[in-house]
């Protein structure tokens, strides 16, 4: 039996704790409100993250520490900063090592597609610009550090652009109003199989010092509607462009910059995660199905 932390108590968080649980293992899942959680040998403990000592205190004897923490999307260049580096630090201080949970904004606008692990880093937004210093800091670190990468979550408990902007009104039966090009595939991952991968990662006996991509299916935003459509049992809605002033006006301004991820094709390669991690994507129809399940 090994010990593990995981920082972050959303759903990605909370499904490691369960996974790792299940396997028989302690588990600490923490956070500011981590909450309960109902999954055999795990607890959680409330505590900050930036706060290396206290987290190192909670991370005695881990053999690794999962960074799943979330900060506020209008507060990354802000938050995330310290949470990394008190995560950091807490892995150093207990020799525990270190899996973060990033995404693939650090590979900015012009990078050519499919997305590999490997591809150098460009981002061209504030958001990606801070996942890509998050990963540079942990990758200085003195432990052994992975990241894995996700792209737009579905999932039970999922807060991304899907459930943010077109969930609501599928739930409503109204129509959908979406940004960017809804014609263009687009990598979707289910926070199930990011837990999955955060734990299969944290296995690895190759190299450290690498990212692992989340295995992802792709579908276009219309075909992801029709997909929830036919779930739900209702009429494919009607489907409208958000602008950049549309995105202002309902007080979505942070997910301007990121509109170029919905404008062309975003199609990232798993393949190193499928044949060294044994990580495979769910189905999308699972997907629409748990991002459903308690709606």
């Amino acid at each position: 039996m090994s010990h593990y932390v995981i920082v972050g108590a959303g759903p990605v968080g909370r499904e490691t704790a369960r996974l790792l649980a299940a396997e028989g293992h302690s588990v600490v899942l923490t956070s500011r409100n981590a909450g309960a959680l109902d999954a055999g040998d795990a607890r959680t403990v409330s505590a900050d993250a930036t706060d290396a000592a206290q987290l190192a205190a909670i991370s005695k004897g881990a053999d690794a520490i999962f960074m799943c923490a979330m900060a506020a999307y209008h507060r990354w260049p802000t938050d995330f900063f310290p949470i990394i580096d008190g995560t950091v630090k807490a892995a150093e201080r207990v020799g525990a090592r270190l899996v973060v949970l990033g995404n693939i904004y650090c590979y900015g606008e012009h990078a050519a597609g499919p997305l590999t692990p490997d591809l150098e880093p460009d981002p061209t937004t504030r958001k990606g610009a801070t996942r890509h210093i998050m990963w540079q800091r942990a990758a200085r670190s003195e432990v052994p550090v992975l990241e894995v990468r996700a792209s737009d979550y579905l999932g039970d408990g999922a807060v991304a652009y899907f459930s943010l902007l077109a969930l609501p009104a599928l739930l409503k039966k109204e129509p959908v109003s979406f940004l960017g090009n809804p014609d263009v595939p687009h990598a979707w991952s289910f926070t199930k199989d990011t837990a999955k991968t955060l734990v299969a990662a944290s296995r690895f006996a190759g190299a450290w010092g690498r990212a692992f991509h989340v295995p992802s299916q792709h579908a276009s935003v219309r075909d992801l509607v029709q997909a929830f459509a036919a779930a739900l049992k209702i009429d494919v809605p009607n489907l409208l462009q958000l602008t950049p002033a549309d995105l202002e006006s309902i007080g979505f301004h942070e997910g301007i910059e990121m509109s170029y991820l919905f404008e062309k094709p975003l199609l990232v390669d798993a393949g190193d995660t499928e044949k060294l991690l044994g990580v495979a994507a769910s189905s999308l129809a699972m997907m629409v199905r748990d991002t459903l399940s308690n709606k």
